[in-house]
């Protein structure tokens, strides 16, 4: 198990931009960060996520 956003999910083995999918943040802008360190766009279809991770993910929303 790994942790998302403080909950527990079942995705060992998953690339970050696989996780985000199934979590349904589909093309929403969002910021990653993967044990404590932010994760680059670019990488997201190449970084992988391993049982005991801890990933935030933190949707842009606009306002004014």
């Amino acid at each position: 198990m790994l942790t998302i956003n403080g909950r527990e999910y079942d995705l060992n083995g998953k690339t970050v931009s696989e996780a985000l999918a199934e979590l349904g943040y589909g093309e929403q802008r969002v910021a990653v960060e993967l044990n404590e360190s932010i994760v680059p766009k670019d990488q997201y279809n190449s970084t992988v996520l391993y049982e005991g991770d801890h990933l935030e993910v933190v949707r842009f929303v606009g306002g004014g």
